[in-house]
């Protein structure tokens, strides 16, 4: 005959798991609980599907990355030129976004234009410039 006190320290101990599936799928689950307890109305009823996925799709953002990288002087002054060129056109973008859509286009080549577009790069040499 188990107790209360022995079941709820199993329950605890198995929620130390070292498997990151479980947690990950463990942290999804109270997400989605706590979720659709927010969704629920002060009546107990839910208030509406679609308020459930709206809060649903808040939370799942996608995760952002931060990166450096180095680029030769006339390549790095294309970007101001791209920006310029949006401004005109009264759309306002970032830097970022403006090497997104580059990224987006050269994933749709194919694997021969991809590997000439690559080529036809001067190659430089990467890291941080020298101090004078």
């Amino acid at each position: 005959m188990t107790t209360k006190k022995t079941i709820a320290s199993k329950t605890k101990n198995a929620s130390k798991t070292k498997n990151p599936v479980k947690k990950v799928a463990a942290k999804k689950s109270t997400v989605l609980a706590k979720l659709i307890g927010k969704a629920r109305g002060k009546s107990g009823t839910m208030a509406s599907p679609k308020l459930a996925a709206k809060k649903l799709k808040k939370v799942q953002k996608k995760k952002v990355v931060r990166d450096s990288f180095t680029m030769p002087q006339n390549e790095y002054s294309k970007i101001a030129e791209i920006k310029a060129i949006c401004l005109k056109s009264k759309m306002h973008v970032k830097k970022s976004e403006v090497l997104r859509a580059g990224l987006k286009m050269l994933a749709e080549l194919n694997a021969g234009q991809l590997k000439q577009k690559l080529g036809s790069l001067e190659k430089i040499k990467t890291g941080r410039p020298h101090k004078h």
